[in-house]
């Protein structure tokens, strides 16, 4: 896209929340003369800085769709899955099993009806947000259903924090922690259940998400059974849940995982691929998102499945842009880069556990690189398919030569 298209959209931003040049440049880690740059139209952001463009994304806390934007105009891929428009489900587009069983589980949680959903990087958070919004509303009523995105950064000292959940939901005058509240517990007041759901539930300074999290702790005990909380996030919101111990509404959560992707996912988005072309891409892939997505691409052009053997998907996925930002950062530290070496011949890993105390392991299945599979004696971790694991090995033959 063209460079004025950034530069616009880079400094609409800014003015909104009255961000500096050099505020920016020092959060983001680059020059105020390069911001100053962006802003002017003069260049764009190399290719190899699109985590500074997420970053200053962050920084300016832009919504999902902003941040998507923001670096499509930079010539960069989306950071988060594009959602659909419509909001309700016509008899076309039936929701998913999986989002009905998401909603009976939590509606039958006792005493209290909070459930944390978990994914692994590449899918929303959560997955399948139209289909869920769309799923309480069948089930609560269209009125009875919030959804709060926790902003990136609020403002000078937090302040309009919750101003902005506040706005979210059309809960009016809720400047302030005290006056949400409020607001909320009279919402709660009403006949019915109310449901919620919180987005990246961890984002965010932790002062005023701890904040959130007391309130929502406090009118779900206050309005027992009434306030059914949804609360999405990744490897930061099951480090809250397992090493926060003071976040106690996490503590009384139960927890679970978005499952591993299917057959039928795939069909649902590529409607006129063969059975047998959807099953072979999500074998390559490993059910990794979008390995799955580009393994489909190469195999349903016209004749590939023909042309192409395994061996030929695996080498391309294995060079996939996203594969290699997960995986360097966290090889250039050499005690890593010795563990995983360790570990890229290993048919298994590790257990699995709730929680994974080993942090490079951790990272690793947050990174979605890795999976629980069954196994007779357990669940166990796995690379997720052998395009990944051949893409760790590239890294680290790269970073061999340098040095240390």
């Amino acid at each position: 896209m063209p460079v004025p298209e950034f530069a616009e959209l880079l400094s609409r931003h800014m003015r909104r929340i009255r961000a500096s040049a050099g505020g920016v440049a020092a959060e983001i880690g680059i020059s105020r003369e390069a911001v100053n740059n962006w802003r002017s139209g003069a260049s764009l952001p190399s290719r190899r800085h699109r985590d500074r463009v997420l970053a200053c994304a962050n920084y300016l806390r832009l919504t999902e769709t902003e941040s998507n934007a923001l670096l499509c105009s930079a010539g960069f891929e989306p950071e988060f899955p594009v959602e659909p428009v419509a909001s309700v489900p016509t008899t076309t587009t039936p929701i998913p099993a999986t989002v009905v069983r998401l909603f009976d589980r939590l509606q039958a949680l006792r005493p209290y009806p909070v459930s944390l959903l978990l994914t692994q990087a590449h899918w929303g958070q959560p997955p399948e947000r139209e289909a869920i919004l769309a799923e309480a509303a069948h089930r609560y009523g269209g009125d009875r259903v919030l959804h709060l995105q926790p902003p990136f950064r609020a403002g000078e000292g937090d302040q309009d924090y919750f101003a902005l959940l506040a706005a979210q939901c059309g809960l009016d005058d809720a400047a302030s922690d005290t006056a949400f509240e409020a607001a909320l517990a009279r919402r709660l007041q009403q006949p019915g259940a109310l449901f919620c759901l919180v987005s990246r539930f961890e984002q965010g300074a932790p002062g005023p998400r701890d904040v959130l999290a007391g309130i929502l702790r406090s009118l779900s005990e206050m309005y027992s059974g009434k306030l059914h909380l949804l609360i999405c996030g990744g490897a930061a919101l099951a480090d809250l849940k397992y090493q926060g111990g003071d976040l106690s509404l996490l503590n009384i959560a139960a927890s679970e995982q978005w499952p591993e992707l299917s057959v039928e996912d795939l069909q649902r988005n590529a409607a006129n691929v063969p059975d047998y072309l959807l099953a072979r891409a999500l074998h390559l892939s490993g059910g990794h998102p979008l390995l799955a997505q580009a393994a489909l691409t190469l195999l349903a052009t016209p004749s590939a499945d023909a042309t192409l053997d395994d061996e030929a998907v695996i080498a391309t996925l294995s060079t996939h842009p996203r594969l290699w930002e997960a995986l360097l950062p966290l090889l250039r530290e050499p005690a890593a880069r010795t563990a995983i070496d360790a570990w890229l011949d290993r048919p298994r890993l590790a257990p699995a556990r709730p929680y994974l105390v080993d942090p490079v392991l951790r990272q690793l299945y947050w990174h979605n690189l890795l999976t629980a599979r069954p196994h007779a004696d357990g669940a166990w971790l796995e690379w997720r398919c052998e395009a990944i694991r051949r893409t760790a090995r590239q890294v680290i033959d790269s970073l061999a030569g340098l040095p240390a």
